[in-house]
């Protein structure tokens, strides 16, 4: 009895939240009622009475009167700040379900209301057009945005990120004309008559966005303000930034002084080149170098592009055929030797690495970079990723439990384009493979599955309904046999997903020990209808005890 006093009195909670459903997310997938907090981290989980009798006179008590507590949402693969970058500073150009454009002539005037609000000569961007949902089934050209402004250079990118489209003005500014050289790993689209760049651009678009103007300090301060409050309103509690810069560092540096990084962020840095790999990197700051607000995790590599763009690079022709080429399979980013050299620089001098890689031709270059790595400079527990990982075949699954690679899976796919992936771009079988998450929990292989916001709004519980359901925006089911239960679900975006960035003792459930980050839910996803996983309603966002969201 008296050791038990001292213990109390040793703890001496912070806060207590009581009467809830825990859904720990540990290893047996506990439940509990009650957990105690102490500077930031968990101290107790428990009963209700146990929880309750650690609480001193300072303690605060919550009483969530029957709402669901989970770890806070582990968001494996985004591009934070790029919500708010481009709810502040970009036109919306989604079609449904995301945004509204329907037609050519909606996407052209959207641009022209946003170019008449700014003077003559200053950049007009846009984002999230989709060349497949629009009337017109194509993408933009150069003249139909010239018809937003010839005053005014523009650039408008491709939902998927990996095209975009300069009008006139943008493109004689960058200096691109029919006789500009195809960059590597890139296209310039042509048109077929005259031979001259028709504004369309693949994998190349900072040949021309290198020159419009950065955003100012205020404004990518205004970015992550946005960003955070997006973030959090969805139970996010960490975020990744799947290819992040030095000086993206420093703001969230500069964020977090300001007191506006209320959430946790691991920051990928960005390599596009052996020449982008300085002689000082083994010796500089790996993977893992900074706290538990803000931190460096993997290098990121891109090894090809979007399926739904046509430059994912696939063993296998696309469906339906790219420009009436019936031999179209898509292209790498550069050669796998080279990709090789790359990963075996990084590997050996201690980093995580994450690849870029959609298509299957595209993860067997990945998976043999990795091999060659390993078997150079055996390393063990790297956890290595592949990102996105839409098309892996079986094998290649068979390989990532070999080589111990974690996957993380852009399963968003199957409901946003699942019907135009089995349609046009994979046809029907492979469609049904679309990001095969049965197959890897079969075999024992620890993945997460991401938005890529601001590709897709960052939203962890429609993530969790996607793998549970499968569900195309049409209302059918694409691969039911790759459909996974709803604690699998959930294990990949909690503590699977903090796994896979080496912070499972940090993060991801509900453990004595670890932070207190939590997200409080109206319902419970484990005991729901599946189908109604996506409609939970998010109530509080909490980090390190504190509330940074709440309903």
């Amino acid at each position: 009895m008296i050791m038990w006093v001292l213990l109390l009195a040793l703890l001496n909670p912070d806060t207590v939240y009581l009467n809830a459903t825990v859904v720990t997310m540990d290893a047996a997938a506990t439940e509990a009622q009650a957990v105690a907090v102490a500077d930031g981290k968990i101290v107790a989980v428990g009963d209700n009475a146990t929880i309750e009798a650690m609480a001193g006179p300072e303690t605060t008590r919550v009483d969530l009167d029957g709402a669901v507590l989970l770890p806070g949402f582990y968001a494996a693969h985004d591009h934070f700040p790029g919500s708010g970058r481009v709810a502040l500073f970009s036109v919306d150009l989604n079609s449904p379900p995301i945004g509204g454009i329907e037609t050519m002539d909606e996407l052209v005037e959207a641009l022209a209301a946003k170019a008449a609000d700014l003077p003559k000569g200053a950049w007009v961007r846009g984002r999230g057009y989709d060349d497949t949902l629009i009337k017109e089934k194509r993408h933009p050209t150069r003249a139909d945005l010239d018809r937003v402004s010839t005053d005014h250079p523009i650039f408008i990118t491709h939902i998927s990120g990996h095209l975009g489209v300069a009008n006139s003005l943008a493109l004689e500014m960058a200096g691109i004309t029919r006789d500009t050289p195809e960059p590597p790993g890139g296209v310039i689209r042509k048109d077929p008559e005259t031979g001259e760049p028709n504004g369309v651009f693949e994998e190349s678009s900072s040949l021309v966005t290198r020159l419009a103007p950065s955003l100012s300090a205020k404004d990518r301060l205004a970015a992550i303000r946005w960003s955070v409050e997006d973030y959090v309103e969805e139970g996010v509690t960490t975020t990744v930034i799947a290819g992040g810069s030095k000086n993206s560092f420093l703001d969230l540096q500069y964020a977090r002084r300001e007191g506006l990084l209320s959430l946790r962020v691991v920051v990928m840095g960005r390599k596009g080149s052996l020449e982008d790999l300085s002689p000082g990197e083994a010796g500089g700051f790996v993977s893992g170098f900074g706290d538990e607000r803000l931190k460096l995790g993997a290098v990121k590599l891109v090894q090809d592009g979007s399926i739904q763009g046509y430059t994912g690079y696939l063993v296998e022709p696309y469906h339906v055929p790219f420009m009436g080429d019936a031999s179209y399979r898509g292209y790498p980013r550069r050669d796998r030797k080279e990709l090789v050299e790359m990963v075996k620089v990084l590997h050996r001098a201690g980093y995580q690495i994450a690849i870029h890689g959609n298509g299957d031709a595209a993860i067997d270059d990945i998976l043999y970079a990795y091999r060659e790595a390993q078997e150079d400079f055996p390393r063990e527990d790297a956890r290595h990723r592949i990102e996105h990982c839409q098309m892996a075949r079986e094998d290649q699954l068979d390989e990532m439990k070999e080589l111990g690679i974690s996957p993380s899976f852009f399963v968003g796919h199957a409901y946003y384009w699942g019907d135009r992936h089995r349609d046009i771009f994979m046809g029907p079988e492979r469609a049904a493979r679309l990001s095969p998450l049965k197959s890897a929990v079969d075999r024992g292989i620890r993945f997460t599955v991401h938005d890529d916001t601001p590709v897709t709004p960052v939203k962890p519980l429609q993530l969790v309904w996607d793998a549970v359901n499968r569900v195309t925006t049409s209302g059918k089911v694409l691969g039911p046999e790759q459909r996974i239960t709803p604690l699998e679900a959930l294990r990949a975006v909690t503590i699977d997903a903090a796994w896979q960035n080496h912070e499972e003792s940090l993060k991801g459930s509900i453990e004595v020990g670890k932070l207190a980050d939590f997200v409080v839910l109206e319902e419970n996803p484990l005991s729901v209808a599946p189908e109604h996983i996506r409609d939970i309603r998010v109530l509080t966002t909490i980090v390190g005890d504190e509330v940074v969201y709440a309903r």
